[in-house]
């Protein structure tokens, strides 16, 4: 999508616009105006704050991708239930390192993010060379099945979907 310096995300701006809109509940020219003024200007102030996103090289592997982790997700929920309700579960909560291959920022925050999505997982640092991305889990029996786990299952198809993480 093309970018103009005066106005870096324009469907932001659209959008910003339509809450305001909604937001208000009233349509006049005088909302019309503050909305669009906040629309063109949030977007404006906060672009230093914003990424670039790097291109989708296959966009139907994404689907896939989002629907598995969706997967992950519901299955941990219940899997995280069994741990909790059962009495005689010996929980082995632990932190833990995962070397990372990924180098672009998106892809960094995507896994972090899916990660902390998943119950009984939380992404708690990123070292400062964003080599090394430690996890904390409710828990771990075994800690290198966790990490090959989340390489292959996670980091894997997204050195895949985007094009500018290291292959």
């Amino acid at each position: 999508m093309k970018t103009w310096r005066w106005l870096p995300h324009p469907l932001l701006s659209l959008c910003l616009l339509g809450l305001w809109l909604l937001l208000v509940n009233q349509f006049s020219v005088g909302h019309l105006l503050l909305g669009s003024v906040l629309g063109w200007l949030i977007p404006l102030i906060t672009r230093v704050f914003w990424i670039n996103p790097p291109r989708v090289e296959h966009p139907g592997l994404l689907c896939k991708f989002l629907l598995l982790v969706l997967g992950d997700i519901v299955v941990a929920n219940l899997q995280v239930a069994r741990l909790i309700l059962n009495p005689r579960s010996q929980l082995r909560p632990a932190f833990v390192e995962v070397p990372m291959l990924l180098e672009d920022e998106l892809a960094l925050t995507m896994l972090a993010s899916i990660i902390s999505l998943t119950p009984g997982t939380v992404s708690a640092d990123l070292s400062d060379d964003r080599r090394t991305l430690l996890l904390h889990c409710l828990n771990v029996p075994d800690e290198e099945a966790l990490v090959a786990q989340i390489k292959q299952r996670y980091e894997a198809p997204l050195r895949e979907v985007f094009t500018c993480s290291a292959t």
